[in-house]
């Protein structure tokens, strides 16, 4: 189901926790809202859901209007599912209880016992619980708890769903497998899936677009690639793709670090950036060398990170991190230059 969403605001107080908010999100699609803490993912997952309703704006689902000032469906009356941060899960339940849940409803009371529990068990198939059917919350690990969740969310089959950091109370390990596993069931129900994170990996991994919010704002929509390759603001530069922003003046599209007067191409770089005289180079695109023609500074930290080594160097005041080879060695307080790869050789 396609969602529109048009000038959302929320207002607590004085304070908006969201400001004309706008989206066109399509059927099927894999949204990801990324932000740090206090920015309105939850706020607007709230609204899209039905717990909360907006001060101005609208959400239509399809062609049917869910959400405006005016107006607000109750969250049962909408066509989704949710899927919350804590998972939620009643200790008093076991894995079937938690799945067969959602098929208490008045809208499921026709529907016959005998496919009821056909429908629980091809669910509970589908996110590898049948074996565990029985057990109770406290007998699963935290992956287990998040499969109940993920089955009790979608068993109803609903057109749109709803993510809220879902994967943030897991280790690393788990969280990367759990991806997958998201992934698969985005697939296999072709829903529409509106996923929050403060998790800039996740959106980057999972995502068909990302929607990055700050301050209540939206700073950019678009493919992962394009909002890692060619970030529009300052924000998303340094949030996403974690890049440096570089000082100095445009001519046309060279531009001239202030520092060292060096040159970079710009032909890609955001009018926005442009405007505010900024350039952006990710760590992986700088290249540490003791001498040559580039920006000059000294290493003041350095961190073994395994595959490659993070150096902090010092420039015109500034620290700019470097990914540099595992081969690389560079003393502390070190004299360096700085070398945007494209520019070598």
């Amino acid at each position: 189901m396609s969602l529109k969403i048009s000038g959302l605001s929320k207002m607590y107080g004085d304070h908006p926790a969201l400001w004309k908010v706008s989206a066109e999100i399509e059927d099927g699609e894999f949204v990801c809202i990324l932000g740090p803490s206090g920015c309105g993912k939850t706020t607007l997952l709230r609204l899209v859901g039905g717990f909360e309703q907006p001060t101005e704006g609208f959400i239509y689902a399809g062609d049917v209007l869910y959400s405006s000032q005016e107006e607000c469906i109750p969250v049962e009356r909408r066509d989704l599912g949710m899927v919350f941060q804590s998972f939620a899960l009643w200790p008093n339940m076991t894995v079937r209880q938690h799945a067969e849940f959602p098929l208490r409803q008045k809208k499921y009371a026709r529907m016959d016992a005998a496919e009821k529990q056909k429908l629980i068990d091809r669910t509970l198939e589908s996110v590898g619980l049948a074996a565990l059917s029985g057990r109770y919350p406290d007998e699963l690990s935290g992956g287990q708890k998040q499969r109940v969740a993920l089955a009790r969310a979608i068993i109803t089959k609903p057109k749109i769903l709803l993510m809220d950091e879902p994967l943030s109370a897991l280790d690393a390990e788990l969280k990367i497998s759990m991806r997958k596993e998201i992934q698969d069931i985005h697939r296999m129900t072709g829903a529409t899936i509106l996923y929050v994170t403060h998790d800039q990996s996740e959106a980057l991994a999972m995502a068909d677009r990302i929607m990055i919010l700050k301050d209540g704002e939206v700073e950019q929509i678009g493919t992962p690639k394009e909002i890692y390759l060619h970030p529009r603001t300052p924000f998303a530069a340094t949030f996403v793709g974690k890049y440096n922003l570089f000082r100095g003046t445009w001519d046309s599209d060279r531009f001239y670090e202030e520092s060292s007067r060096v040159c970079f191409p710009g032909q890609t770089v955001g009018p926005e950036l442009k405007k505010l005289g900024l350039y952006p180079v990710r760590p992986d695109q700088l290249q540490i060398e003791k001498q040559g023609n580039g920006i000059p500074g000294k290493i003041r930290n350095r961190q073994y990170c395994g595959r490659e080594i993070h150096y902090s160097v010092e420039s015109a005041g500034n620290l700019i991190t470097v990914y540099a080879p595992i081969q690389t060695s560079y003393d502390l307080n070190e004299s360096v230059v700085l070398i945007k790869k494209e520019e070598i050789g």
